[in-house]
């Protein structure tokens, strides 16, 4: 055999080529580039999927050496880090049968059967210091390809580990493999059933923590085994460990449910049912204030506002398709004179029924159609969460019905509000161009025209975006927007979608300039969303103290004894002329007192009235965050928070 014959070639990310011998590893192609890299390296992206570094190459493979710094080196960090929590846990709890341990976002689980025992928090201490002894032992994780699967699973069977036999029964025609890990003489001191990858050793691991313990139920059936799952997460370095579990402590003193609580924002009831949100005054005054926001920018943007109503004939969505695709999340139908009937799941049929109400010209397009519309739509119980996994909610829903010579334009101009919208509420965001599914409806040519006109509009806006191949809904391509909250958080923001879809079914035409009726061009599009996930999504961003636009109360006036009430109600009776939202305390409560209250319900600015500020007509302003101000006429007073709010700082 010649030497060619022998040898294999490999690309690497670069477009460059490496030549190694047949039968080279990852690992080897690591230390055939550089020692630098072969000494980081914990694994490779080979033909886009994670694998080992001990895994073989073949000719022609794609091949990315995998470091700490690559975001794709996490999944092996999290999926090794699993195997030494779960040998940790059987060191302590010798007859502990372990399940499954998937990674998930952040970090990973492991399921165990214990019988006897409910692990406290004191037992994952001790799980987390068996585990540094596994990690400063430096185990090696060595793949292992199952020569007999029966042999294998009475081995299984003989050690008690039911859920590794079950599973390994179900795979056994997979290919499965186990990962032993190892000590430093090559002995096999414990092993997992799995399909990896893993890093090349325990050594490589550097920050976890064991966060929590849950229970749960093998196959999530709650007919058969109960086990206890406990959630940890792991990191290549303590820093980073630090700055996410900061992280984790900053979201939970923003969860919106519990800010809620004590700003009196909302409540659900159990006697009403799961899903559907009792807004209550303060929260309903920064949700009308946004919804007055909302309508203003419309306007003046040549939006027209309808109302469509909440029920609808059963034939609307058997026309609109919702019936056939969409049954299972949309509630029972109702009989009205014998006829069936539905809640509405969205509100664009309503739209296309204002549309066609009578005949339109080209003349007559673009036309913009806006509702704040309530919707319902059935989410499993498990899956509802506050404000932001609702049942019933309100969507900032518009529809544009257009020529196709107008869609850039009108694209262009919902990305122009969005990032109005979106900026003034303190958002960053990155766009997302989710473009047509291997299953979808329409020609080649509509998708292309329809996904040209959003790439353009993102375009001319110098607009950061990625493209997600085939991530478009089956009848639309569709722009994403994702927003970054002010901890760094991600969350759903505004959609733009071209329907390819409503316009067919619907038969909505325009007559043109030739005389001759034509498709009308459907954009459907949500900017807030909506309101419930929105308000949700604030009140956490700005961690319940709204800017002094949105607050419920933007000033409370504290008059310090029953001497300086008179003055008091003069200086609320001004505030209130000019449209401020004031709240006069004037309780038998020490000011220092009533100063702290307003500041848990993170009033903007509160006005202390004493003797100086009766005598000199004044006041003296105190902010939630900066403190006192200098004493000032209350004129211009007003004329500070007027500015603030008109600017919405």
């Amino acid at each position: 055999m010649s030497k060619v014959e022998t040898m294999i070639t490999i690309k690497l990310p670069d477009g460059g080529e490496r030549t190694l011998e047949k039968g080279s590893t990852a690992g080897d192609l690591a230390k055939s580039i550089s020692q630098g890299l072969a000494r980081k390296a914990v694994g490779a992206l080979i033909n886009e999927e994670i694998r080992d570094l001990a895994t073989p190459l073949n000719e022609q493979d794609k091949v990315k050496i995998l470091t700490p710094d690559d975001s794709e080196s996490y999944e092996l960090l999290r999926h090794s880090t699993a195997h030494v929590m779960a040998q940790a846990v059987q060191r302590i709890f010798p007859h502990a049968k372990i399940a499954i341990g998937p990674t998930i976002q952040d970090g990973f689980y492991y399921d165990f059967e214990i019988p006897d025992h409910s692990l406290s928090t004191e037992d994952l201490q001790k799980i987390e210091e068996e585990m540094k002894k596994i990690v400063k032992e430096d185990q090696k994780l060595v793949r292992y390809n199952i020569p007999d699967v029966d042999k294998q699973l009475d081995e299984f069977r003989g050690q008690g580990e039911k859920f590794k036999a079950e599973l390994l029964n179900e795979h056994r025609d997979h290919n499965p493999t186990l990962y032993l890990m190892q000590d430093k003489d090559g002995k096999t001191i414990w092993n997992d059933l799995c399909r990896g990858p893993h890093l090349p050793s325990t050594g490589v691991i550097k920050a976890f923590k064991l966060m929590k313990v849950s229970g749960s139920y093998w196959r999530g059936d709650e007919h058969r085994e109960q086990l206890q799952r406990i959630y940890a997460t792991a990191w290549w370095k303590e820093a980073d460990l630090a700055d996410y579990l900061h992280r984790l402590e900053e979201a939970e003193r923003r969860d919106h449910r519990k800010l809620s609580k004590q700003l009196d924002l909302f409540t659900v009831h159990e006697e009403v049912g799961p899903g559907l949100i009792f807004w209550h005054p303060n929260l309903a005054t920064v949700r009308a204030t946004i919804e007055d926001f909302w309508r203003d920018e419309h306007r003046r943007r040549g939006y027209q506002f309808v109302f469509t109503p909440h029920i609808a004939h059963e034939k609307l969505y058997e026309i609109s398709g919702h019936l056939e695709n969409y049954a299972e999340n949309m509630y029972a139908s109702m009989e009205i004179d014998e006829e069936p009937y539905r809640v509405k799941p969205m509100n664009c049929p309503g739209h296309i029924m204002i549309y066609k109400s009578r005949l339109r010209s080209y003349r007559d397009l673009p036309l913009r159609f806006a509702e704040l519309g309530t919707v319902y739509r059935y989410e499993r119980s498990g899956v509802l969460h506050g404000m932001l996994r609702v049942r019933g909610f309100t969507q900032d829903d518009s529809h544009i019905f257009c020529r196709p010579d107008q869609l850039e334009s009108e694209v262009g101009g919902i990305l122009d509000l969005i990032e109005h919208l979106m900026s003034t509420f303190g958002y960053t965001y990155k766009a997302y161009l989710a473009t047509r599914p291997e299953k979808s409806l329409g020609t080649t040519e509509e998708w292309e025209f329809a996904t040209t006109a959003l790439e353009n509009a993102l375009k001319s806006r110098k607009m950061d975006y990625e493209v997600e191949e085939g991530g478009g809904a089956f009848y639309a391509p569709k722009i994403d927007i994702k927003l970054f909250d002010a901890i760094g958080r991600e969350w759903q923001g505004p959609t733009v979608q071209v329907d390819l879809n409503l316009p067919n079914r619907f038969d909505v035409t325009y007559i043109g300039d030739d005389g001759n009726r034509h498709k009308v061009v459907m954009v459907h599009r949500a900017v807030l969303g909506s309101m419930e996930r929105f308000c949700g999504g604030l009140i956490e961003h700005y961690a319940g103290a709204f800017p002094t636009w949105l607050a419920p109360e933007q000033v409370a006036v504290l008059p310090i004894a029953d001497r300086h009430q008179e003055y008091a109600n003069e200086v609320v009776k001004q505030l209130q002329s000019k449209m401020l939202r004031v709240k006069f305390d004037d309780r038998a409560e020490t000011i220092n007192y009533r100063i702290r209250e307003c500041q848990v319900e993170q009033v903007p600015y509160m006005l202390v009235i004493g003797d100086k500020e009766v005598e000199n007509k004044t006041v003296a302003p105190r902010h939630r965050r900066q403190g006192n101000l200098s004493p000032m006429p209350l004129t211009e007073f007003i004329d500070l928070i007027e500015t603030e709010i008109k600017e919405k700082k």
